[in-house]
């Protein structure tokens, strides 16, 4: 080899710059910072962890949790190991993670346990990040086998390196395997003073009683609709985003007292308008695949009154607008639901709008406890069905069809009684004792056997029944009329009293009850109208609104009266005339009418004859 193969040309690189080596890709080159590629995209963090509890004053709906740690980390009596439990989305990891920031606290001023984290410790920034090396996660959905556990374990004796307490966090703990379970036994039972642990799991039941009776057990509750829609109003207040109060409920009634679902869902919801416009309610019915709350509402009310197909109608309706058939249904149970809890309970205990709490409320004063059950059953039923079923639209068709004849269908003593009677006792509207109906008498197995009866051959005439068309009644008076008629003192004296009428057309009344009212005025009233016209009202309350009773507005009008004679110049000159008198009582005098026949008087012209 010659020596020109030696020389070194110091004019090449030695290296090409923009080449990647064994530590990494080389740098951009400086000259260009606006080839970077933009961050926007990447650097957005969902809503749900953004917003995810750094105190535990941030913890929602979990106060009663929050005062125990409390009390417990104020007095010293801090537990070896807890169990967290709860539906998802509620904050067991994060309360996990919370407690072990809270055990291992410590600032220039503060060297013990300490639930106040407002001011960032020495060791929160780590246990935030997940590189803390005295705090270890373990995630039982993937690590589930014993080996996984006693690796774990190993270090459990050791004490730990910087902080105060070694901490085992381990979540989703029921998918432990047994022989899991059975290394931590003896570890939990006699822990070093040194180890915490915090299990997380939304199984609770699946975790064996050895592992719970040596824990500490914290249930997190679900987080109510209004508290949550709380929290999802501060973050669209800091997020500069308007979404509609009623698309708020609606989120936080579909989050299921999840908070973590509800704000995946508000950040989903967000981005259905244009920035700086308002996110309507219905947009947010459409992305959640909702129906329209009231229109099911006004299904049921259809269902429960036979129309089966005005219900169908309704259906398609909604389905027409996206509405799923199940959500549909399921909306049916909750109004179910709803409607017997405030037969049972009273209106204020439904968690909802007033308007449709008080329509559930004057669906279950008009309606039975047992009609209740049994729509309740065969709603259930039918939903089960219409997730099954390859066209659910259809199953919900005849579902409805299946209500709304149940609805109609007398409970086991009415049927009785109307058997004892001699009436008819099949539901179903006018068509059930049709020529089609299924309890005809003059089919082939009627004619083929001969001991059938005359009686099942020939129905037996019906009494016509004493009802009253509810469309001939058309105004409030009519009604108080018909009150009056049936001789209901009592029912008419406190509907005179205590019924401000808002509304009133066949088959509903809309009112406002006066100061004093019975609570069971809506559900007696109900009764005697569905035993007089033979056909179902429904009664609403609201709060404000309704007119004058008929006894306000007789008492308005007796005090008008007695001003006006009061001013009247003869009674205030007798007035001054006695002292100390006062007008005792007003009576009109009727003028007495003269006889039909009678001549009229002759005037006297002063002549005689």
């Amino acid at each position: 080899m010659g020596d020109e193969d030696l020389t070194h040309d110091d004019s090449t690189p030695e290296r090409d710059p923009n080449t990647g080596d064994m530590f990494g890709d080389a740098a951009p080159p400086m000259a260009a910072p606006a080839a970077a590629p933009s961050d926007e995209g990447a650097a957005y963090t969902v809503i749900a962890r953004k917003y995810r509890p750094r105190s535990f004053e941030d913890l929602y709906g979990q106060e009663a949790m929050v005062r125990t740690l409390r009390n417990a980390f104020a007095t010293g009596r801090i537990a070896h190991a807890f169990m967290l439990t709860g539906v998802r989305g509620v904050g067991k990891t994060t309360t996990a993670r919370l407690l072990a920031r809270a055990l291992n606290y410590e600032t220039d001023t503060i060297h013990e346990p300490s639930l106040d984290l407002r001011e960032e410790g020495r060791h929160c920034r780590a246990i935030i990040e997940g590189r803390h090396m005295d705090v270890l996660e373990l995630d039982a959905a993937s690590r589930t086998g014993v080996g996984d556990i006693r690796e774990l374990l190993e270090g459990v004796r050791y004490a730990p390196v910087e902080a105060r307490y070694k901490v085992y966090i381990i979540d989703e703990v029921h998918m432990l395997s047994t022989g899991a379970f059975n290394a931590l036994l003896k570890t939990l039972e006699e822990p070093p003073p040194h180890a915490k642990f915090i299990f997380a799991t939304t199984e609770i039941r699946k975790v064996p009683v050895t592992i719970l009776s040596r824990t500490q057990r914290f249930d997190l509750r679900r987080v109510e609709p209004e508290v949550l829609v709380k929290n999802l109003e501060m973050i669209c207040e800091n997020e500069g985003a308007r979404v509609e109060a009623e698309g708020l409920m609606l989120i936080a009634r579909a989050a299921e007292g999840s908070v973590r679902d509800g704000q995946s869902m508000l950040d989903q919801a967000i981005v259905q308008a244009d920035p700086g416009q308002t996110v309507t309610a219905a947009s947010i019915r459409d992305m959640l695949g909702l129906a329209d709350r009231a229109q099911t509402i006004g299904l049921f009310e259809q269902v429960l009154r036979g129309e089966a197909g005005a219900a169908i109608e309704t259906f398609r309706t909604l389905y027409g607008y996206g509405a799923n058939p199940d959500q549909v249904l399921m909306d049916l149970l909750d109004h179910c639901h709803g409607a017997s809890v405030a037969k049972a309970i009273g209106v204020n205990a439904l968690v909802m709008p007033k308007d449709q709490a008080q329509r559930l409320a004057a669906v279950g004063a008009a309606v039975s406890a047992g009609t209740l059950s049994r729509i309740w059953q065969l709603t259930l039923k039918a939903y089960e069905e219409v997730r099954r079923a390859p066209d659910a639209a259809a199953a919900v068709d005849m579902a409805l069809i299946r209500l709304a004849y149940a609805a109609d269908l007398p409970g086991p003593e009415e049927a009785l009684k109307r058997l004892q009677a001699g009436d008819a006792v099949g539901g179903g509207g006018p068509q059930s004792g049709g020529p089609s109906g299924g309890g005809g008498g003059s089919g082939p197995a009627a004619r083929a056997g001969q001991g059938v009866s005359a009686v099942a051959r020939q129905p037996m005439p019906l009494a016509a029944p004493s009802t009253e068309p509810a469309a001939n009644l058309k105004t409030f008076e009519d009604l108080l009329a018909l009150i009056d008629r049936r001789r209901d003192i009592r029912l008419k004296l406190d509907v005179e009293r205590f019924i401000r009428p808002i509304s009133f057309r066949p088959g509903a009344i809309e009112y406002e009850p006066a100061p004093g009212a019975p609570s069971d005025l809506a559900q007696r009233l109900v009764g005697r109208l569905k035993e007089w016209t033979g056909e179902r009202w429904f009664l609403t309350t609201q709060g404000g609104g309704g007119a004058e009773s008929l006894w306000e507005k007789q008492k308005r009008e007796q005090r008008e009266v007695r001003a006006e004679i009061e001013q009247h110049p003869f009674v205030r000159e007798v007035m001054t005339a006695f002292p100390g008198a006062e007008i005792v009582g007003i009576r009109s005098l009727s003028q007495p009418e003269a006889p039909a026949d009678a001549a009229p008087p002759v005037e006297d012209d002063g002549e005689e004859d």
